[in-house]
């Protein structure tokens, strides 16, 4: 395979392969709640909004439709074939995705901790305006 989307691990700065920096994009995108990127709104998902939801069969359907709208807008490099669900009874859940790469052959998964790196709040601090 020869690499066609080699990029940067943003991480440690090292050289990344077709499929990690593929990995690295959808985990990206999923993690960027929409309208936080600055110059670009409409980037990222909605799995930021659907933190501490009841784990059941309609969280699922709105999890795998948020992945879907967010990778398919945003990776054009990717079709996704499937989105899975490993929910815990100490309500944990993991995020699996597979899909395969438009441009080279080749296939990736990626398996995401729902609250860790799936889903993930951001905080940020908040601002205090004095008064006169």
């Amino acid at each position: 395979m020869t690499a066609r989307y080699s990029g940067m691990n943003r991480d440690s700065g090292e050289l990344l392969d077709d499929i990690s920096h593929i990995r690295q994009s959808v985990r990206g995108i999923l993690i960027t709640p929409i309208g936080t990127r600055v110059m670009c709104r409409e980037y990222g998902s909605l799995l930021s909004a659907l933190i501490d939801q009841p784990q059941n069969t309609a969280l699922n359907l709105q999890i795998m439709a948020a992945c879907y709208r967010a990778i398919l807008t945003w990776e054009p490099c990717v079709r996704l074939m499937a989105i899975s669900f490993d929910n815990r009874f100490n309500g944990e859940m993991f995020i699996d995705i597979s899909g395969q790469l438009t441009d080279v052959d080749g296939t990736f998964s990626l398996r995401n901790r729902a609250g860790k790196a799936g889903i993930r709040a951001h905080q940020h601090p908040t601002r205090r305006h004095r008064n006169g």
